[in-house]
């Protein structure tokens, strides 16, 4: 509905930027679809700004948007509903495992909605040692050569994914599950579904406003660590938690880029905000509003990026 109607959105996210981290942001709402019209714009005045995040652009533009502004600038490129997503996820099931007492390289886990969050939660689970992954989408599971919707980074996906390339729906998927992670619609993970994941079982459902199932509903089904993107319940993945204290960090050392040992180092920093005796089923990710929160960001970020050579200073 136009770039006027996306601009209180933006201007809130810069009013984020300066409250919880002190960096100055300015909101730029660009009047195109066109993926090289919008990398023109941005790096034609990329050069008056310290690093952009880039916000509510849809999968897959968003992927290849992101890509080449990172081959022509300078500065850090970061598209927050992909990276600053994934970055809470993992630091919430860093936490959420040391629940349940499970290692993340032995679980196995089930991403249903593989756009742009999903896909990005994916790779940092990844980064971080995950080893069994498997992707759902509104044809079922991604395995290569799937007759159904498999372009783009969904066909990448498919390869990466999905170790012994089983086949079918989310009832095949969710069986022995491990942790679930929803980025899909309110309602995809049933309460029957759930009843068939491991014992101590994890659920990140982040639909909103109705995730893929609700809090008390996952419980009756044997779920043991529960995470929605809601403020009314506990445990919510909050993206304010990292951009914030992620570009203060990033922009205190003059960073080129925001690669992958930042955002590491980024979610082990939020993660370890919750001490080993406050930690709980339902305390599993620090509050939106901790004060610790950007501080503790900023400073791992910022030795990240000195640490893999992205630095200026």
């Amino acid at each position: 509905i136009g770039p006027e109607a996306g601009m209180p959105v933006m201007e809130g996210k810069c009013v984020l930027f300066k409250a919880f981290g002190d960096v100055d942001a300015f909101p730029l709402c660009i009047k195109s679809h066109d993926v090289d019209e919008i990398v023109n714009t941005i790096y034609l005045i990329s050069g008056s700004f310290a690093g952009v995040n880039l916000e509510d652009i849809s999968a897959p533009r968003c992927f290849e948007i992101e890509r080449k502004l990172k081959e022509k600038c300078d500065i850090p490129i970061f598209h927050d509903d992909q990276h600053g997503t994934a970055i809470i996820v993992l630091a919430g099931v860093l936490n959420a495992l040391k629940v349940v007492g499970k290692r993340i390289e032995d679980i196995k886990i089930v991403q249903n909605g593989p756009g742009a969050a999903g896909t990005a939660i994916i790779h940092m689970l990844q980064v971080a040692g995950a080893k069994h992954i498997i992707a759902v989408d509104e044809h079922g599971i991604l395995v290569p050569g799937r007759p159904a919707g498999l372009e783009g980074h969904k066909a990448k996906l498919a390869e990466e994914t999905n170790p012994e390339k089983i086949s079918g729906s989310l009832a095949e998927a969710i069986k022995g599950a491990d942790l679930f992670i929803g980025t899909s619609i309110a309602g995809a993970l049933t309460p029957e579904l759930a009843a068939t994941m491991a014992p101590d079982a994890i659920v990140f459902a982040m639909a909103n406003p109705t995730p893929e199932i609700m809090p008390d509903e996952a419980k009756a089904g044997g779920v043991r660590v529960m995470a929605t993107g809601r403020s009314d319940f506990p445990n919510q993945v909050n993206n304010v938690l990292c951009f914030p204290g992620l570009f203060k960090g990033a922009l205190s050392v003059r960073a080129r880029d925001i690669n992958d040992k930042m955002k590491l180092a980024a979610a082990y920093a939020i993660a370890d905000l919750i001490t080993d005796d406050d930690r709980s089923e339902e305390n599993i990710i620090p509050g939106a509003f901790d004060p610790r929160v950007a501080e503790a960001v900023a400073n791992a970020v910022a030795k990240a990026a000195r640490e893999s050579g992205v630095a200026r200073l």
